[in-house]
C-alpha cells in the first residue's frame, strides 16, 4: 500500500510538469520573445500611454499626501514603529543586528486598489540602522552624489552634480542593471533635503527623466526615446527618512516605481522576475548606504 501511494504521487508529479511544459511551450509559441527573453534577448519595446501616466500620478500624489501627514505629525517615523509589540520588538533588534527591514506597500484610492493600465507600481519601503553614526555623516553621504558611484557600484556606472542651491539637487545618475538581460539607465533626478530638528531629516527625489541606453559604452551608444522603450523603468519617486537616536542613525527609503506590464497569459512566469527587482535594489541601495557611511566615519 505503501509504495503504491508513493507511485500515485510520482504520476502526479509528472502529470503536473507534463501540464507546465505545454503551458510554457503554448507561451512561446503564443509570444515568441518569451524564449528570446529566457535567454538573455530583451523583449518587444513598450510604449508608455497617458492612462499608464495618470495613474501613477494618482499614486505619487496619495503617497505623497501620506507621507506629508507622517512627516507633520513627527511620531513613529519608521515602518516598523507601526508593528505590535512584540513584532516591533524583533524588528529594532534585527536591525541592530545589521539586517535591512523589507515591507511592501500598496496605496489604496478610497479604499480600492488603483488600477494602472499598461504598467506595473511597484511599492517598497525598507530600513536599516547605522551604529555610531550622526545624522551629519549621513546626510554628506547621501549629497555627495559625485561618488555615488563608487558607494553604489555596480548598479551606480556614472553619477555628478548638475546644479546645487543650497538643499536642492539635480543629479545625473546612469544605472546599470543585470537579470537575465543587462539594461542601461541614464537618468536625472530633482533633489530635496529638509531639516525637520534636531537629528532628524528627510528627502524627496523625482527622476524626472529616464532613458533607456542602447548599445552602452560602444561607438554606437545611444538613448532610446524615454517612454518608448523596454518598459524596465518609466518612472520612479523616492522619500527618505533619517532619525538620530540609540547611539546611531535610521534610514528608510519608501520608493515607488512604474515598469511596463506582462501579458496575462506570462504573468505567472515572468511577473514575479520583474517584482522581485524593485525589492532587490532598494535592499541594496539601503546597504550599500550604511556600508558609505560608515566608511567615511572617523576610525576610533
Amino acid at each position: 500500500m505503501h509504495n503504491d501511494r508513493i507511485v500515485r504521487q510520482v504520476k502526479g508529479v509528472r502529470d503536473r510538469l507534463a501540464v507546465i511544459r505545454v503551458i510554457l511551450l503554448a507561451a512561446v509559441t503564443l509570444y515568441p520573445a518569451v524564449a528570446d527573453f529566457a535567454q538573455g534577448a530583451e523583449p518587444e519595446p513598450a510604449k508608455l500611454h497617458a492612462n499608464t501616466l495618470e495613474a501613477f500620478d494618482r499614486y505619487v500624489k496619495l503617497t505623497e499626501a501620506r507621507n506629508h501627514d507622517e512627516l507633520k505629525r513627527g511620531t513613529n517615523l519608521l515602518w516598523i514603529d507601526q508593528l505590535p509589540a512584540a513584532q516591533r520588538t524583533e524588528a529594532y533588534a534585527a536591525l541592530k543586528r545589521g539586517e535591512v527591514k523589507m515591507k511592501k506597500l500598496e496605496m489604496l484610492d478610497g479604499g480600492k486598489p488603483i488600477a494602472c493600465p499598461g504598467g506595473i507600481i511597484h511599492h517598497w519601503t525598507g530600513v536599516v540602522f547605522i551604529p555610531g553614526a550622526k545624522l551629519e555623516d549621513v546626510l554628506a553621504m547621501l549629497e555627495d552624489y559625485d561618488k555615488h558611484s563608487v558607494y553604489y557600484a555596480p548598479d551606480v556606472e556614472r553619477s555628478k552634480i548638475e546644479s546645487r542651491n543650497r538643499d536642492h539637487f539635480r543629479v545625473f545618475l546612469r544605472f546599470r542593471r543585470h537579470k537575465v538581460i543587462t539594461v542601461v539607465l541614464n537618468t536625472e533626478h530633482d533633489i530635496e533635503y529638509f531639516h525637520d530638528g534636531p537629528g532628524r531629516a528627510h528627502s524627496r527625489s523625482s527622476a524626472v527623466r529616464i532613458a533607456e541606453v542602447e548599445n552602452a559604452g560602444k561607438s554606437d551608444e545611444r538613448e532610446k526615446p524615454p517612454g518608448d522603450d523596454g518598459g524596465f523603468l518609466w518612472r520612479m519617486e523616492t522619500w527618505w527618512r533619517m532619525e538620530e537616536r540609540d547611539g546611531g542613525v535610521y534610514l528608510q527609503s519608501e520608493v515607488v516605481s512604474l515598469t511596463r506590464d506582462i501579458p496575462v497569459l506570462l504573468s505567472w512566469m515572468i511577473k514575479p522576475f520583474v517584482t522581485s527587482i524593485p525589492k532587490e535594489t532598494l535592499t541594496a541601495t539601503l546597504a550599500a548606504t550604511r556600508k558609505g557611511v560608515q566608511a567615511r566615519m572617523p576610525k576610533l
